[in-house]
């Protein structure tokens, strides 16, 4: 393949990533991705003397770098709301993500009477995440959903939310679900697989 086949196909590549990125659900792949599909394309205009094409990429990445900085720190901006699980805010927040929470959660029960405890996460008061399940009196909570809304899908609600629940008096998580999708998560995040569940010990 000759040189400059190879700069036609980097092209096509960049303007494929670009469009690909308005696909994720999530802010933050949508960031990435884009930011590296504009890289490629702007060097590619570049080569070709496109300059206009360039300069629009090029700013493309300045506004991605710039939305993604303000993304990295609203770890800060995180709320931590303590309710029942038969309060009407968590039936209305699975009812209106229900399609969505039975791709991760398809054998849990989502009727909320199965629970007792549930704990929403807001983002400057957007609800973005729910940790629902039952609380025993020795501090161990067994998880029945542990969902985050996809446009905060990059694990910084786990995060801040696992930082929180020891305040709570939650000492550990226990998830004894089925769900692939999940479990891929549940590492992630540090739960230890022990006897067909996964447990997680807070520090």
């Amino acid at each position: 393949m000759n040189t400059a086949a190879i700069i036609e196909l980097a092209g096509y590549l960049g303007s494929t990533l670009v469009v690909v990125s308005m696909l994720m659900s999530s802010v933050v792949k949508l960031r990435v991705i884009n930011t590296i599909g504009s890289c490629i394309s702007a060097a590619y205009a570049l080569i070709i003397h496109s300059y206009p094409l360039a300069l629009m990429n090029i700013c493309l990445i300045i506004i991605n770098c710039y939305n993604l900085a303000k993304l990295l720190k609203s770890e800060q901006q995180y709320e931590l709301v303590h309710t029942k699980a038969d309060d009407s805010f968590p039936a209305y927040f699975i009812a209106h993500y229900r399609q969505d929470i039975q791709n991760f959660f398809h054998e849990a029960d989502l009727n909320v009477s199965a629970s007792d405890t549930a704990y929403i996460v807001c983002c400057k008061t957007v609800p973005a995440g729910l940790l629902l399940g039952t609380l025993s009196e020795n501090g161990v909570f067994d998880i029945i959903v542990d969902y985050t809304t996809p446009a905060y899908r990059d694990c910084s609600i786990g995060t801040y939310l696992y930082s929180q629940l020891t305040t709570q008096g939650i000492k550990k998580l226990i998830y004894s679900g089925k769900s692939e999708k999940h479990e891929a998560y549940l590492l992630k995040m540090g739960f230890v697989p022990e006897n067909g569940v996964y447990k997680k010990l807070l520090a």
